[in-house]
């Protein structure tokens, strides 16, 4: 078939710009910020002021409100449900998901146990022993990073579950058997997250010392 010139085509004739292939490239790259996995992660974010507003309302104590806050908490965890998923189901993994999404896991979780302990529905010591717990783990990802990732185990899965589940029964205003119940959930993650933050740190140990050992072998 015979080939059609540039300009009868509509073009223009011109070469195309140098560096054009890299602009290109970045506005891809860009675009794929806006991706379904990374607007889940952002809306979590986004819920986290509007959770502690909502909890806090007429003094914290009304049901009505904590029924609003309950409701923002639980969308919060649907969507960590679903976000890191869809990213890795569909290729949707970016540099901004890697950071945001757990900073956002944290940050709706953090929120939650520091409005109920602030309004003495549940111990500091909860608060401290799950927040230390998450930022040592955070931390000690990072000190042994260069040897190696400590991959998300069955029993902290749980343990996030749980965590959820008792955090959003003391949101709620419940009385009677529920209130107790909430109690013992809450105590079984108490121990979960001990227990999976103890084998945590005998991961990374494990991890830096064989680490260091191939290092040295070299």
């Amino acid at each position: 078939m015979t080939q059609v010139p540039a300009s009868a085509a509509g073009g223009t004739g011109r070469k195309p710009v140098a560096g054009g292939g890299k602009l290109g490239a970045a506005a891809v790259n860009q675009a794929s910020l806006w991706n379904i996995a990374n607007i889940l992660t952002m809306v979590r974010l986004l819920l986290v002021p509007g959770f502690v507003m909502l909890m806090l309302a007429a003094g914290g104590y009304d049901p009505a409100w904590r029924s609003f806050a309950w409701a923002a908490f639980a969308v919060a965890m649907i969507t960590d449900l679903f976000d890191g998923h869809l990213a890795r189901t569909y290729n949707l993994v970016t540099d901004f998901g890697k950071i945001a999404d757990p900073i956002a896991d944290k940050a709706i979780m953090g929120a939650a146990l520091i409005c109920l302990s602030w309004l003495g529905d549940l111990p500091w010591w909860v608060t401290g022993v799950i927040l230390g717990r998450e930022l040592g783990i955070t931390l000690m990802r990072f000190w042994v990073i260069r040897y190696g990732v400590i991959p998300a185990s069955r029993g902290g899965k749980l343990k996030t579950l749980l965590q959820g589940i008792a955090v959003g029964m003391y949101i709620l205003a419940l009385t009677g058997p529920l209130a107790t119940l909430r109690f013992w959930v809450m105590a079984v993650a108490v121990v979960l997250t001990v227990a999976t933050g103890l084998d945590y740190v005998r991961q990374a140990v494990v991890l830096r010392r064989s680490g260091r050992a191939a290092e040295q072998s070299a």
